[in-house]
């Protein structure tokens, strides 16, 4: 394994600082390295791997997809478009569906979404507002709606019209609002910065700022979304519907796709044909993996165990926020958690490696659990004296 990471760092860019260690497979809520150690995964690739590892109803719609067709580009209609769509469609509530690589692209998506309603209603909107701390990918466009300056400034000038308002405080968003503004982009709860929920005041409120605007409001729940917080998407706990959702991570349990969703409103008056493509956003493989995907949701009953796991790691997190002086706070909603802690979490998260528990930190002082949501009781309770110990 040393010999291959040693190998893998000359040859590949060092965009990474990676844990030492070889993935070589994975079952449940378990992966093994290449010589055989198991670690409990509470990551999940990043709140990817959802439906955990090795699911057998998976591979076998991936394997059968294989033997049918894997890609075609949009200039044609495929057999595994529609079903995808639908079962986004009724997971996320939105009327139309456009299929991408992944979640920066989804972005991408939505923000030339918006810019294209603004353009047709009057050619001057063409600006967003975000909102700082948060985080929305590293492609050019996704990195200017991205609210924290050390992931901004290397890559300056992005593209232009976009201001900052404060998480959480309305007036700080009513500041920022001209005449120009076509869009408001923002996590309902945020991720990489840290794992803060919105409070379902202020999402109303944008909402209500939005209609009052003709200003369209994108929710990223890239992350928060797909059952992880125990609801389909965040915005239905709080009955805030978008006009723009922008969906990956989960929705493909591993295998690189993103989706952003619209009103039918939106769709009707925005983009056209030529006005934005990919080659191969939504090819049939990705979306099996999106349909097979949807299918195990519902056969597992995986938003319903990410409500009531979700219960219970908040549980077993304030138990421990009780008893060490080194935790300043629980926050997070369902299976979407965090604990700030006073000190940097990267030797926490590298003695929880070193015990074979796999944790990932967020914004800086924050370890995050974004475990799959078939977890179950007795993994928590070994996540939690496990970290117990470290802590």
């Amino acid at each position: 394994m040393k010999e291959y990471i040693e190998a893998a760092n000359e040859a590949l860019v060092h965009t990474y600082n990676k844990l030492p260690v070889v993935l070589d497979k994975g079952e449940g809520s378990y992966l093994y390295d290449t010589e055989g150690k198991e670690y409990l995964d509470f990551s999940a690739g990043i709140a990817v791997s959802s439906i955990g590892y090795g699911n057998q109803d998976f591979k076998n719609a991936l394997t059968d997809q294989l033997d049918h067709l894997i890609h075609t580009s949009n200039l044609y209609h495929h057999s595994q478009s529609l079903e995808a769509a639908n079962g986004l469609r009724k997971l996320s509530g939105m009327d139309r569906i456009f299929f991408t690589n992944s979640g920066t692209e989804a972005i991408e998506g939505a923000l030339k979404t918006a810019r294209k309603y603004g353009f047709l209603k009057d050619e001057k909107k063409y600006e967003f507002i975000a909102m700082e701390n948060s985080f929305h990918g590293r492609t050019m466009g996704a990195l200017s709606v991205t609210g924290t300056k050390a992931y901004r400034e290397p890559f300056e000038p992005l593209i232009p019209g976009v201001s900052f308002a404060q998480y959480n405080d309305i007036e700080s968003v009513k500041e920022k609002i001209t005449n120009q503004t076509c869009g408001i982009i923002l996590e309902p709860m945020q991720g990489e910065g840290g794992i803060h929920p919105a409070t379902e005041e202020f999402l109303k409120g944008v909402r209500k700022l939005c209609d009052e605007k003709d200003i369209l409001l994108i929710f990223d729940e890239i992350q928060c979304g797909m059952g992880r917080c125990g609801y389909p998407f965040l915005w239905q706990k709080y009955n805030v519907k978008p006009d723009i959702l922008v969906m990956a991570k989960a929705i493909g349990s591993g295998l690189p796709v993103g989706a952003f969703g619209l009103t039918e409103h939106v769709a009707k008056n925005s983009l056209v044909p030529g006005d934005h493509g990919t080659t191969y956003g939504g090819n049939p493989l990705a979306l099996r993996a999106i349909s097979a995907t949807v299918s195990i949701f519902e056969k597992e009953k995986l938003i319903e165990n990410a409500k009531s796991m979700g219960k219970y790691l908040e549980s077993k997190l304030d138990e421990l926020k009780e008893e060490k002086e080194v935790i300043t706070d629980r926050r997070g909603v369902g299976l979407m958690q965090g604990i700030a802690l006073r000190t940097p979490v990267g030797d926490a998260v590298k003695k929880a490696f070193e015990r074979g528990l796999l944790l990932i930190a967020a914004g800086g002082n924050v370890i995050r659990f974004v475990p799959p949501l078939t977890i179950q009781k007795d993994e928590i309770d070994k996540m939690a004296e496990i970290l117990n110990d470290i802590l």
